[in-house]
């Protein structure tokens, strides 16, 4: 297989996983809202008052707590298992084309180098 065709293929399987085992997950929750104003760009003028009076800056503030994060990861990883168990079933690829349109709108992704060094960073694995 050429190189492009590769590189189309993994661009394409890479954006409709985002769309539908990340995108539209609890994720979504997450997004909706109120969005604050910043007037500097960079959220340094914003703050959140909690319960008991505290002034946060807002980059400071955790915005998932510990079960939301949970919940958010366990949700993610059954959508990717789905999908990879699921994705040679001829109806569940039908409805992965109906999805391809949308995400085929979203840019190419690109290698991250930043992911690549930290997972090279990592060594090999341990044994038990």
């Amino acid at each position: 297989m050429k190189v492009e065709d590769e590189e189309r293929i993994a661009a394409n399987l890479s954006k409709i996983m985002a769309m539908i085992c990340i995108r539209n997950t609890r994720l979504e929750d997450l997004h909706a809202g109120l969005q604050p104003v910043t007037l500097t760009g960079d959220y340094s003028d914003v703050n959140v008052v909690d319960g008991t009076g505290r002034t946060i800056p807002w980059r400071e503030v955790s915005h998932l707590d510990d079960q939301q994060m949970a919940d958010l990861m366990r949700e993610i990883v059954e959508r990717l298992f789905t999908f990879h168990m699921r994705r040679d079933d001829p109806s569940f690829r039908d409805h992965l084309d109906r999805w391809m349109a949308a995400s085929n709108k979203w840019d190419n992704p690109v290698l991250d180098k930043a992911f690549l060094d930290a997972v090279a960073g990592l060594g090999a694995p341990r044994k038990a």
